[in-house]
């Protein structure tokens, strides 16, 4: 039988998650990192936490807000609710953590939870990863994803209008 209960307990404050951090660290465990909306989950979005998790023994997972994403995206999103994408994450067993930010940029969480590796899916480039020169500054490193072709949130909601 499956530990359903597992899986809440994976969706972090940002002070919970420093503790836990802390405690990670203290193993001698390396941490990465990767962020977005996420609004709906697709093959590049498990693409690119695979790569994360394979960077470090414990993958934080930053995800914008409901309010951060229809800044970011627009009125129409997000699509799904912040708490609904956070259990949706959390459920993935590559995933030891998810905390939700608020900012429009996930450099506050990053000068604060401090990751050794930051990962980013490959449409930015690495002057345009936020948070990389921070993480670099503090000995990590940062690793670009490819990203795969043809596969995206906006996409996948065109293709649904289109049909409906």
């Amino acid at each position: 039988m499956k530990n359903i209960y597992a899986i809440e307990p994976k969706i972090y404050t940002l002070e919970a998650l420093r503790h836990k951090l802390a405690q990670i660290r203290l193993l001698g465990k390396t941490v990465s990192f990767t962020n977005g909306c996420f609004d709906i989950l697709h093959r590049g979005h498990i693409y690119s936490f695979c790569q994360a998790a394979k960077e470090g023994d414990f993958l934080v997972v930053g995800l914008n807000s409901d309010a951060s994403t229809k800044r970011l995206k627009g009125n129409s999103r997000p699509v799904n609710d912040e708490q609904s994408r956070a259990l949706v994450i959390a459920s993935l067993l590559l995933v030891d953590a998810v905390v939700i930010f608020e900012e429009d940029t996930p450099l506050e969480l990053i000068n604060s939870i401090k990751p050794d590796v930051l990962v980013k899916g490959g449409d930015y480039t690495l002057d345009e990863i936020v948070g990389a020169k921070e993480v670099i500054a503090n000995g990590g490193r940062v690793i670009v994803n490819k990203i795969i072709e043809g596969v995206s949130t906006t996409g996948i909601i065109e293709k649904m209008r289109k049909q409906a």
